[in-house]
This record gives structure tokens, C-alpha cells and sequence, in this order.
């Protein structure tokens, strides 16, 4: 049961993720969480470090799709600046939104990489999809109400996972780390 929480890597950010790297493990399409991994759930402008990382991935061809349970306009709002296409209500852990991702880039499952930041809905979705993940650390300590029920069963399936040595305590800075 707890393989279902285990994440392929483990990175502090995002922006650690580069091109080359990606690349090179066969990823042609990053799916990404929104809120907390992507931008900071209360902070939709984004950082310059986001915008920064997001035209590296532009100029790279590796498109970066957000794959959110947020409703549409709720998305549509916070990724006005960015430009960002996205899947909304992925229904995560469910696999809605990574299978809706999967057929409109034409990808096969070895192609893409889920990254966010919660093992309850992104590593359990990306998991029961067969397809690789990366946690990250949150952006920002807070979270929206509902994301707070998460953060407590998330506790206990880390210290889990880490009594089992399935998921290490320190965050990577690359995907070989």
C-alpha cells in the first residue's frame, strides 16, 4: 500500500528541474501541479524564478502543462500571466487528469513526469497512472483550507515511508540526487 505514495525523485523545487536533465530521462512533457508547487497558492503573478524556468522549458520544447483539481476559472485566473495550458478537476489521486494530458499531447506514459508537492493526490495520481513523479517541497509553509486535511494523513504516510527507507529526508536539487 505504501508504494502507492513513493515518488520516483525527489527535488526541493521545481526550478531545480532543468531541460538537459529531463531530457536525458526521456521526459518530452512536464505535468505540474498549480498551487504550492508551480505558484504559491495565494501568489498567482508567479515568481521571477518561475518565469525564468518557464522559458528555459520554452526554449527547450518541453511543454509544461498544469494538471490541478481546481475548478476551471479558478486556474484560468492564476495562469493568466503564464499562458499555461492546463486540465482542470484532474480529480488527483484519480488518474482524470494525467489520462486527459496523455492523449491530447499524444504521449506515451515513459514521456512525461507528474511533479507537486503533496504524496496524497500528486505521487498517489501520477502512481496509479504508471507514470514517474517528483515531489517537491511546498513553495510556502500555508495552504488553502482544504489542502490542510491532506497535509495531516501526509505526516503520517512520510514518517512511513521514511521508518521503511522508502523516502528520504532530504530534498534533491537535481533528479540524481
Amino acid at each position: 500500500m505504501l508504494n502507492k505514495f513513493e515518488p520516483t525523485w525527489m527535488v526541493e523545487s521545481i526550478y531545480d528541474l532543468s531541460p538537459t536533465e529531463l531530457k536525458e530521462k526521456g521526459i518530452k512533457v512536464v505535468l505540474t501541479d498549480l498551487d504550492n508547487t508551480l505558484i504559491a497558492w495565494d501568489n498567482p503573478d508567479g515568481t521571477p524564478q518561475l518565469h525564468a524556468w518557464l522559458h528555459k522549458m520554452e526554449d527547450a520544447k518541453i511543454p509544461v502543462v498544469v494538471v490541478s483539481n481546481n475548478k476551471h476559472k479558478r486556474i484560468e485566473h492564476a495562469l493568466k500571466a503564464l499562458e499555461l495550458p492546463f486540465v482542470s478537476r484532474a480529480l488527483k489521486p484519480l488518474t482524470r487528469g494525467i489520462q486527459i494530458a496523455l492523449k491530447r499531447y499524444d504521449l506515451k506514459k515513459h514521456e512525461v513526469v507528474l511533479v507537486g508537492d503533496q504524496l496524497m493526490t500528486d505521487v498517489m495520481a501520477a502512481n496509479n497512472a504508471g507514470i514517474r513523479s517528483i515531489l517537491v517541497k511546498p513553495l510556502v509553509d500555508s495552504d488553502a483550507w482544504n489542502t490542510k486535511i491532506n497535509r495531516f494523513f501526509e505526516k503520517i504516510v512520510k514518517k512511513r515511508l521514511i521508518k521503511k527507507d522508502r523516502l528520504s529526508t532530504k530534498w534533491g536539487h537535481t533528479l540524481d540526487d
